[in-house]
């Protein structure tokens, strides 16, 4: 079976995360995305786990189902649906959790059962309950082995980023691990193309995930996984990764990403890593410039071009629609205007992901001319984009036919 699955969000107790975030919004609104597996985030927090255990069941090995008088119905899918619609199956959920380590590291840790996560708690060093997203004083190794004693897949968090990951401290992943990690994520301001020039990695899968803190649909599967599994369980999900049956990545154009490009962290002007690096990586504003993922990239590459092996699946740039739908039409993308359109759409074709990937584009057109123009432009890579980085995202500019031309917003950070 084929599924799409978001395997890196965070709860509600994280820093900077809306209080909105519940296992059943979760599960409501991975629906409406079109994603069929959702991570919990944050399972080493007592809060957390304690909401999770009370509005969820285990209904198969690792995977949990919000209780019936505990699910959350979508007001407009309860209407009659139009002919050859059906509703999404139950987006289901498993847990895992973002850990911090002594070197300020992230690393995913996917986890098998309730069980495994209350065992990890009593071992963990570091208060657990401070954030969703714990700093724990163990190195990664450390981390690594007690996720490996409790039956855990562990890789490490947006590899590349420059303040929290494991490329900002080392070199080489086998500098923080003893043991080969089961995935890399990518994060938002790397792909595919980028990641395979590096040889260490050749033979590890790489996972592209959201890294939501707010569970709607612009936010939530913003990148995600589309994995084949001999069936929806934990062991299946842990046997996919080591005979690398993901079948596709789809996330964001790399450039997009507000680390991708070496800028300056509070004026956003971009730099070259060489005239960065001459003036000491400290801008004439007075912000501190930092290294964008492109360069580290390209200080670890192996090869000029991209090496892809042969279990590497396809990587499909994509954007939520709500952002589409509001660069179209100049409006908020929370505004009733955007998520009018966003709610008729989802109606028409199913889910989120089936209108900007699957839907006819004849379809389109009829429904509306001028976001099918953005859509079709999206599927076609004809647009252009403004880099990201220093914090803050890329600028997405879509060519027109017309003389016309809609403004973006400056920056995707009133969407992301």
């Amino acid at each position: 079976m084929i599924i799409r699955a978001d395997l890196h969000i965070h709860g509600r107790y994280s820093m900077a995360t809306s209080k909105n975030m519940t296992p059943e919004l979760l599960s409501s609104q991975g629906s409406l995305k079109g994603l069929h597996l959702v991570a919990t985030g944050d399972a080493f927090h007592q809060g957390w786990l304690s909401m999770i255990e009370e509005a969820t069941e285990e209904v198969n090995d690792g995977i949990f189902s919000v209780r019936e008088d505990k699910k959350l119905h979508n007001e407009f899918l309860q209407e009659e649906l139009p002919e050859g619609f059906s509703k999404n199956p139950e987006t289901k959920l498993i847990l895992t959790s973002e850990v911090e380590d002594s070197k300020r590291v992230h690393h995913l840790i996917i986890i098998p059962s309730l069980d495994a996560a209350y065992q990890m708690r009593k071992k963990l060093k570091g208060s657990l309950d401070s954030d969703g997203r714990p700093r724990v004083r163990m190195s990664g190794a450390e981390i690594q082995e007690l996720a490996l004693e409790n039956g855990c897949i562990m890789g490490p968090s947006h590899a590349f980023t420059p303040w929290t990951s494991i490329y900002k401290e080392y070199d080489s992943i086998h500098d923080c691990y003893d043991e080969t990690p089961d995935f890399v994520e990518l994060g938002l301001s790397a792909d595919t193309e980028m990641a395979d020039r590096i040889e260490e990695l050749q033979d590890l899968p790489f996972l592209t995930n959201s890294d939501a803190h707010s569970p709607w649909p612009h936010r939530l599967g913003r990148e995600f996984n589309e994995i084949n599994l001999k069936n929806l369980s934990f062991s299946a999900l842990a046997q996919a990764l080591h005979d690398k049956t993901i079948t596709a990545n789809y996330g964001f154009d790399p450039r997009l990403g507000k680390y991708h490009h070496t800028a300056c962290t509070k004026c956003y002007q971009l730099y070259h890593p060489d005239e960065a690096i001459k003036m000491n990586m400290k801008c004439p504003c007075g912000g501190t410039i930092k290294k964008g993922v492109d360069y580290r990239v390209e200080e670890l590459a192996t090869w000029d071009e991209p090496h892809h092996p042969s279990h590497r699946p396809p990587y499909i740039h994509i954007m939520p629609l709500a952002e589409i739908i509001s660069l179209t039409y100049s409006k908020g993308v929370t505004t009733k205007f955007v998520q009018k359109i966003w709610q008729e759409l989802v109606l028409k074709f199913g889910d989120e992901i089936s209108v900007l990937i699957d839907a006819p584009m004849d379809e389109l057109i009829e429904l509306d001319p001028e976001l099918s123009r953005r859509i079709r432009a999206f599927r076609d890579k004809t647009l252009q984009i403004k880099v990201g980085g220093g914090g803050r995202y890329g600028e997405l500019v879509f060519n027109d036919d017309s003389s016309e031309q809609n403004s973006p917003d400056s920056t995707l950070d009133s969407f992301l």
